[in-house]
């Protein structure tokens, strides 16, 4: 997928200049340039900058002009978005759906891959499922050991992190709210 045309056209769509994105998101108006023009790769944090100041989700971004299924209820695994980054792949389920209410992922770490720092959000709940491998997760500072067929539920307002503690990949299917975390 190419993430520069895809910027430009949601920008176009969004009738902003370079410059305005730029600065509404607080990112340069040449690095914007160099993005479109395929030059650069974003990181995952810049490029949600840059959607904040349009303003637009990940999920939504990826979303777009993407073909429908067949069946709109059905999305199938070459037609969920990965949100992730090194060593983690996050497949957004119902990237498509317009005015979600929360967000599924299937969730896949490399051994030794995790969540990064701890993640907090201003409100939400967050349960999930492993279904292979071992996850070490921490919330609020307490540390569990995950084996396929354990999941968790609580809310996202406590910092919570992932780590794939095994030597296999492992997978977790997860679902949150508000949708837009």
């Amino acid at each position: 997928m190419d993430i520069g045309p895809r910027l430009k056209r949601v920008r176009e769509r969004h009738q902003l200049s370079q410059r305005e994105l730029a600065r509404r998101s607080g990112v340069t108006n040449a690095t914007i340039s160099l993005i479109e023009q395929n030059r650069v790769s974003p990181s995952v944090s810049s490029l949600k900058k840059l959607l904040e100041g349009i303003p637009m989700s990940l999920a939504d971004f990826f979303a777009t002009d993407e073909t429908p299924a067949q069946n709109p209820y059905i999305y199938r695994s070459g037609n969920q978005p990965d949100l992730g980054r090194r060593g983690l792949r996050l497949l957004l389920v119902g990237a498509t759906v317009k005015d979600r209410h929360m967000r599924m992922l299937r969730e896949l770490y490399a051994p030794g891959a995790d969540s990064g720092e701890p993640i907090v959000h201003p409100e939400g709940e967050e349960c999930g499922l492993v279904t292979r491998g071992t996850i070490e997760l921490t919330i609020n500072g307490e540390v569990s050991i995950l084996q396929a067929g354990d999941g968790y539920y609580f809310p996202t307002t406590l910092p919570h992190s992932f780590k794939n503690i095994g030597q296999d990949e492992a997978e977790i299917v997860s679902a949150n709210t508000p949708a837009n975390f």
